[in-house]
């Protein structure tokens, strides 16, 4: 890769991380470091010190940091109109709409600011359906999801994120994940949805299986049920398809979007079919920023370079060819208990809790992140060269074997 030219901040990471602990309200469980500045699937902290990034962002940097595409669009629609209200339309907007309803197949779509308020829309549309049809308004969902941190999604999400947050919206009821049985049991007369990642992604890189898709779908052709789809982590061909649950060959009534869709900018969407978007009536849901043409032109750029750049099937292909070299080196390691995941977004499941190794990882010089305590999750940029990829695969081999070594001694 070429050389960067060094930026000169004016603080220190250890100044930074100061500020931020002085100042910032601390829900999140940092890293000590301060990053500065990107290009592709690199990021450099404030003293200068290079990685490589095998978190993306949590899958948000689609096209690694700062893609030419997207500063380009980004730029140049920062100088025609930035925002404007939804009382009007706006070209790019207009034009996002169109292009996911063809990417996706489903006929509708409403423009969000993030991952959480497109799940928010998705239990509000599904909810509006189901009253519309005379059925209650109970969503199920399965143990170990994410679908937010809004009082709703945490409320249908893993209870971890629900202490000390009571009361919680009613109307939501959590099930055992891929248990066929205890869906059809769940279900009744007061169902609206049923809500389903089809990889879960905080949940450990957990797809779900092909028999509790297929009836899912099944039972709310049957019932006059929604099926909703969160493919706020897993969609925008992140796991070698446009969508996720185009692997299972099942189609949702809604879903949602977010992260890699703006390929860093802030920009999500939830789609649903002509069907579903008729129980939709003026002012039944709004936003004010969601859709704004610098997001929408930021997204529009995303899915044009995904595509000009052949990305799905690139990611496919690295993302076969990276699990079966995990698979392999995890035969051979006993600390790694499973690998699994499609296209980039895998999760290596250890025998041990794997925050050390994130650790000896980002001493190595890669980024990485660890979820469900055991689970180190590889979500890189979608483009990263496939040298890049190899690198973090033996970053993270090096580093369980490190630590797995200082255990025994």
């Amino acid at each position: 890769m070429e050389a960067q030219p060094t930026l000169k901040p004016q603080l220190t990471n250890d100044e930074l991380v100061q500020l931020d602990r002085e100042y910032y309200l601390p829900v999140f469980k940092r890293v000590p470091l301060a990053l500065v500045r990107g290009a592709g699937s690199h990021v450099w902290d404030a003293d200068g010190n290079e990685y490589l990034d095998a978190l993306g962002g949590i899958a948000v940097n689609a096209l690694g940091h700062c893609p030419p595409e997207v500063v380009q669009a980004l730029g140049d629609q920062a100088g025609r109109l930035m925002h404007v209200s939804n009382f009007y339309v706006s070209p790019p907007q207009a034009m996002l709409a169109r292009r996911l309803a063809v990417l996706s197949g489903l006929e509708r779509v409403f423009v969000t600011n993030s991952g959480g308020e497109s799940v928010e829309a998705a239990v509000k549309i599904a909810r509006k359906y189901a009253h519309q049809n005379g059925r209650g308004g109970e969503i199920i969902s399965f143990e170990g999801c994410f679908h937010g941190r809004t009082l709703a999604t945490i409320a249908a999400g893993d209870a971890k994120y629900q202490r000390g947050f009571e009361p919680l919206p009613a109307g939501f009821r959590q099930i055992p994940f891929n248990d066929v049985k205890a869906l059809r049991q769940a279900v009744s007369k007061d169902t609206a949805a049923i809500l389903v990642e089809p990889i879960q992604g905080e949940g450990g890189i957990r797809p779900t299986s092909a028999d509790l898709l297929s009836e899912a779908r099944r039972l709310c052709d049957d019932l006059g049920m929604a099926l909703v789809f969160d493919e706020v982590q897993c969609g925008i061909a992140r796991t070698g398809k446009w969508f996720a649950c185009a692997h299972y060959g099942v189609r949702p009534d809604i879903m949602a979007l977010a992260k890699g869709l703006g390929a860093g900018f802030p920009v999500g969407a939830t789609l649903c079919s002509e069907k579903i978007a008729g129980a939709i009536a003026f002012g039944d849901h709004g936003t004010t920023f969601g859709g704004n043409p610098l997001a929408c032109r930021c997204a529009l750029a995303t899915l044009d370079a995904i595509e000009d750049n052949n990305l799905v099937d690139y990611v496919a292909k690295q993302g076969a060819r990276l699990i079966e070299r995990l698979q392999t080196a995890g035969e051979k390691q006993p600390q790694i208990a499973e690998v699994r995941g499609r296209g980039l977004m895998l999760g290596v499941e250890l025998d041990f809790p794997g925050a050390a190794v994130v650790e000896e990882m980002k001493n190595r010089g890669v980024l990485g992140n660890c979820t469900r305590d055991k689970v180190l999750r590889l979500v890189p940029p979608l483009n990263t060269p496939a040298a890049e990829l190899d690198r973090m695969a033996d970053v993270l081999l090096d580093s369980v074997r490190e630590v797995a070594g200082r255990g025994r001694d």
